[in-house]
């Protein structure tokens, strides 16, 4: 009988109760900000590490979960019995800990070749960051929950993941200005012009999909782009920081639009706040079938 385990890591930003309600387990990711090194979801919440962020003027920096700490972690769970270890993780494009996760597996079974065949490991690419693959996280946790088997779940991520897409709007350049995620000088322009950028995640690429004027444009534009986008009556998350207003906006807009609300809501983790800033607006969704 088989025995899955759903796992996934923090930069997910899967809400503290879904990852209770349906045993998720969650890598947490180690952020350095102000000289200390801390550990996400454990040393602090997101209010917490939002604070962090304005005490400090600095980008805060997170490592890589290593291919070592992968193999402590197959090997805790193949001692557990753990029969099928399905993984989603991070952009295998903005960070290692995906390939890593890979490595890892040739590595653990060289060191302890008595597991194999006793537990199957699933490395599954998260293809972007927060809800766009912490929704079918959670979704792929209630396939199990309801008796789905590891290939079924395997494959409903395999197959929706590449469907995933995230607009979402930026209020404070300067983090993204200096982690790189949109060059420093462009960054600076924008706030002496009160431009305000549209980002958009898909494919494993973040791209300035739109820039618009002034804050109060940002979400309008942002749910304007959505909905051409997004494939009509299906689920949809939305995506928020710092301010908590922002979300309700933007499901409100969306609602407007759509006739129906978000499945759920995400608020961004010390791994996305890292690059983005603490104050975002955002929306995931289904893309239109092409």
């Amino acid at each position: 009988m088989e025995q899955i385990k759903i796992m996934t890591d923090s930069a997910s930003d899967i809400s503290a109760a879904d990852e209770e309600r349906y045993h998720i387990s969650i890598l947490p990711f180690k952020v350095a900000l102000g000289g200390k090194s801390y550990t996400s979801r454990v040393d602090f919440d997101n209010d917490r590490f939002y604070e962090l962020m304005r005490k400090y003027d600095e980008i805060p920096v997170t490592s890589q979960i290593t291919p070592f700490e992968f193999q402590e972690i197959y090997l805790k769970e193949a001692r557990e019995g753990v029969t099928d270890l399905i993984l989603v993780l991070i952009n295998s494009k903005g960070s290692a800990t995906f390939d890593n996760s890979r490595m890892a597996v040739d590595l653990f079974f060289e060191e302890h070749p008595e597991y194999k065949g006793k537990i199957r490991i699933h490395n599954i690419d998260g293809m972007g960051y927060c809800s766009l693959y912490g929704g079918p996280v959670v979704e792929a946790a209630k396939m199990c929950e309801n008796g789905a088997s590891a290939a079924e779940i395997a494959n409903y991520l395999k197959d929706i993941l590449p469907k995933r897409q995230i607009y979402f709007g930026i209020y404070e350049l300067k983090y993204a200005g200096r982690s790189g995620r949109i060059p420093t000088a462009a960054a600076f322009i924008g706030d002496k012009l009160n431009l305000k950028p549209v980002m958009k995640i898909y494919d494993n690429a973040i791209t300035t999909a739109a820039k618009c004027r002034g804050e109060h444009n940002l979400i309008t534009k942002m749910v304007s782009m959505t909905v051409a986008d997004m494939e009509p009556g299906t689920p949809y998350e939305v995506i928020c920081g710092c301010d908590t207003s922002c979300a309700e906006k933007t499901a409100q807009a969306m609602t407007e639009k759509t006739g129906y609300g978000p499945s759920a809501v995400y608020q961004i983790g010390a791994a996305v706040a890292a690059n983005a800033g603490p104050k975002v607006a955002g929306v995931s969704f289904i893309r239109k079938s092409e």
